[in-house]
């Protein structure tokens, strides 16, 4: 093969490749992607860490890697509040908005996480030990309802002794969120953030058990 056509070879294979890892890159769908700008108003300050996502603060959680799935079946996540007064004590709340789906929120607020009692210093890296008036849950979005907002507050407490009433103690559902605040003179946050994530069974790549999966394997980009 002559030294010419050689080098016409190597053009269209080094042509094909970039071709293929364009297209690769195109249907990655293993991204994150940032929350809309009217959500994103909510994201002031705060970081939430899962396992092998990282911080997904103001994030989608990627649909890839059985993220929306796994993300259901992980403990508590580590959340940072790096402004934090080392002095002071926090309270820190996630409810999800969406019950039983964003457009028909009949069931608003569903409480996922209360914990009070939160000096400072431990928030600031990310410890969230404390008094934990309702255990974490993990996120579980009912089929066919759509994406769900997971919103996290933290609340400078005052000095005050925070506790839910028998009533709110028997369900998660329906909680009164704003009758909560008001009865601890709690008003604005001192930081926040949400994700958003839909049932994993209603994610566009989904195959059900015993079919084959083309979910990329490895970790999600930053978008």
């Amino acid at each position: 093969m002559s030294w010419t056509m050689r080098l016409a070879t190597a053009v269209l294979i080094l042509s094909l490749m970039m071709v293929v890892t364009t297209d690769e890159e195109e249907n990655d769908q293993c991204m994150y992607e940032a929350l809309p700008d009217i959500d994103a108003v909510l994201c002031k300050g705060l970081e939430v860490f899962y396992p092998e996502l990282g911080n997904i603060g103001c994030m989608f959680v990627p649909n890839c890697n059985n993220y929306r799935q796994k993300i259901t079946q992980w403990p508590a996540p580590t959340v940072k509040f790096p402004r934090a007064l080392e002095d002071a004590t926090y309270l820190l709340v996630m409810v999800d908005p969406d019950v039983p789906s964003r457009s028909n929120p009949q069931s608003r607020f569903w409480r996922h996480w209360l914990v009070a009692d939160i000096k400072g210093i431990d928030l600031k890296k990310g410890k969230i030990w404390g008094q934990e008036l309702s255990a974490y849950q993990p996120p579980a979005p009912p089929t066919q309802t759509g994406f769900h907002r997971y919103q996290f507050f933290v609340y400078l407490q005052k000095g005050r002794t925070i506790s839910l009433l028998p009533g709110e103690n028997k369900t998660r559902a329906s909680w009164k969120m704003d009758r909560f605040l008001n009865r601890y003179d709690l008003n604005e946050p001192e930081a926040s953030t949400q994700y958003m994530t839909q049932n994993y069974q209603d994610s566009p790549n989904f195959q059900a058990p015993g079919g084959r999966s083309s979910e990329p394997k490895e970790r999600p980009k930053q978008r």
